[in-house]
């Protein structure tokens, strides 16, 4: 892949994140299965979902809860391409979140993690999400949602 295609993934991929948080933000993640791939690992540091339809249980989860606000922010995004088919991406999520209806009280953000993304390239050419791992590097307030859910 050469620099500019690179770059062009870059874009591409950055968008798809803010697409993704946007789901998940303004629509409970109802569509955020299908950024991820069958077998998609999504580890969240207290609870691991193997697989999309596990992956879209845990959204559909959150659904069920009751009012939430959340905002998920991210920045510093960098990719690594790897092959015309692989790529690693780091960024660093920023969570802000509460449940109840807003408008809600400000305050710092209740989860500050460095996260990985592990993207395949599907072979009608979109890019999904093999595995995300969160590692979390700051803490506090409102505990973040990420459940076990029973296999």
């Amino acid at each position: 892949m050469n620099e500019q295609e690179s770059l062009l993934l870059r874009l591409k991929l950055e968008n798809q994140l803010a697409e993704y948080w946007h789901d998940v933000d303004t629509n409970w993640g109802r569509n955020a299965g299908r950024y991820y791939t069958e077998d998609a690992v999504f580890d969240g540091g207290e609870a691991v979902y193997r697989g999309r339809a596990k992956i879209q249980e845990f959204y559909a989860w959150r659904v069920n809860r009751g009012p939430r606000v959340a905002v998920h922010a991210f920045t510093n995004f960098r990719l690594n391409v790897e092959s015309d088919a692989r790529a690693t991406s780091t960024w660093y999520l920023l969570l802000y979140a509460a449940d109840g209806e807003p408008v809600l009280p400000t305050h710092p953000p209740i989860n500050i993690a460095l996260v990985t993304d592990e993207v395949e390239r599907q072979p009608d050419g979109r890019w999904l999400y093999a595995s995300r791992t969160f590692r979390s590097l700051f803490l506090g307030g409102t505990p973040p949602t990420n459940p076990k859910l029973d296999d």
